[in-house]
């Protein structure tokens, strides 16, 4: 008895650096974010459906806006729990190096996550037909 393998949703494979069209390739050369030899080696095309991930020069330069727009929804975040939930007044400048360092210690995870949205957003999911 053949058992299908369920598939993943949009949000799930996004989440996970699998491959947009296929849901099955990683995206990545590693799972690590934090291996700093390879943090921005990616695959060129998925292992599993052959979708060639960078589409022209300078594809992924717009996933650069999705890194800025999570960032700042971030910020925002960060800031509106700031004055609301802490009743002690915090000096600004260490609110401010605080976010600075939260921002650099997540600078990995955005970088492969805004890659992992853009890639999403251009192209549709195709399961094989077996």
């Amino acid at each position: 008895m053949l058992v299908e393998k369920e598939s993943m949703n949009k949000l799930e494979a996004t989440i996970k650096m699998k491959c947009p069209r296929c849901h099955e390739g990683d995206l990545f050369e590693t799972k690590n974010p934090f291996s700093w030899r390879k943090l921005t080696k990616m695959h060129t095309n998925c292992s599993s459906c052959g979708l060639k991930y960078e589409r022209e020069t300078g594809f992924f330069y717009g996933a650069m806006y999705i890194s800025s727009i999570i960032n700042m929804m971030f910020f925002v975040i960060a800031t509106v729990a700031y004055y609301v939930y802490f009743d002690i007044r915090v000096d600004w400048r260490i609110y401010i190096w605080s976010y600075v360092l939260f921002t650099v210690l997540i600078t990995p995870l955005l970088y492969r996550l805004s890659r992992s949205i853009w890639l999403e957003i251009f192209n549709d999911y195709q399961p094989q037909s077996k």
